[in-house]
């Protein structure tokens, strides 16, 4: 009943090391927190200071675009925007003129890859460039993984390298409530090869959430023991699902929804071509049941009419 160290337990962060980074990272490159969110705030507040301006990517995840705003004296952000027309890929001439401008101060940039709400992966071409020009300016990445590991291939192999193993000042963001299902051992962790930025982290750790539950360590430690097992199933699962909706949008209805079909994660980016708005839509939905979260749920200031996104809604 006593205290777990600051961080997390020393065979907790071994673990993680062995399971997921296969020794490519040691237990001093990870930190524990209870759970994903709070390690993405953790994150922000400790890169996103002192004047730092930051990337984000739209539409996407709260977190990962509205985070560096929380930081103390942070120096704003540039939005990104994934468009439908380009297949939601990651614009990297858009990546480059964001951080080689607004004088040299872009020095943070998040990702969330998988990305949500659409479940895309980029290709390893793209992410070997992006770490290309981050590394040219110094800039630190985070990269929220939280359906890493659900690719979809059998053979994985559009599974892209953990930005922690990537990048020498990327930081990878992980949760066990996504791949293996554990929502109730609230149990995350940012990941990073560099130990000056993991004192920047411990550092706003400390005056947060400091240590975690003792009972749920030991129960990660138990899902990490069995993490191929859990992840097979699971990937049965979405695979199921997955050819379930593809009849769905791209044969049974294919008059009324049009996406581009994810290749990992049990999320899809779904647009409505009927006379709704997807919030509409949504709306008609909850009335029997059915939940679904339309597009204005992954978009910051601008709204979801004037970046063209009305009709988009996220499953999964």
């Amino acid at each position: 009943l006593e205290y777990v160290p600051n961080g997390g337990s020393l065979d907790l962060r071994r673990d993680i090391a062995r399971v997921i980074y296969h020794d490519e990272l040691s237990a001093e490159h990870v930190l524990v927190f209870p759970g994903g969110q709070v390690a993405l705030q953790t994150a922000s507040l400790a890169c996103a200071r002192d004047g730092c301006r930051s990337v984000v990517f739209t539409p996407g995840y709260q977190s990962t675009v509205e985070s560096p705003l929380w930081a103390a004296d942070n120096g704003g952000i540039t939005e990104i925007e994934r468009r439908p027309e380009d297949g939601w890929r990651v614009d990297l001439d858009e990546v480059r003129k964001a951080i080689r401008g607004n004088e040299n101060t872009t020095k943070f940039l998040i990702l969330n890859e998988p990305w949500n709400p659409g479940g895309i992966l980029m290709t390893l071409e793209t992410q070997s460039e992006l770490i290309r020009v981050c590394r040219e300016n110094d800039t630190i990445v985070l990269c929220d993984e939280v359906y890493r590991l659900l690719e979809h291939e059998p053979s994985g192999e559009t599974r892209l390298p953990s930005m922690a193993a990537a990048y020498e000042k990327g930081i990878s963001a992980v949760t066990m409530s996504k791949p293996w299902g554990g929502c109730g051992i609230t149990i995350g962790w940012l990941a990073c090869r560099d130990l000056s930025i993991i004192r920047k982290l411990i550092d706003v750790q400390y005056f947060g959430t400091a240590c975690v539950s003792r009972a749920s360590e030991i129960q990660g430690r138990m899902v990490l023991a069995s993490s191929d097992f859990i992840l097979k199933e699971r990937l049965e699962i979405i695979r199921t699902n997955k050819e379930s909706l593809r009849i769905f949008i791209e044969e049974r209805y294919r008059e009324w929804f049009s996406w581009k079909r994810p290749n990992a994660g049990a999320i899809a980016f779904v647009k409505f071509e009927g006379p709704w708005t997807a919030e509409d839509l949504g709306r008609h939905l909850a009335e029997v049941g059915i939940s679904i979260k339309p597009a204005y749920c992954f978009v910051r200031k601008v709204g979801v009419k004037e970046r063209g996104l009305v009709d988009y809604f996220r499953v999964g």
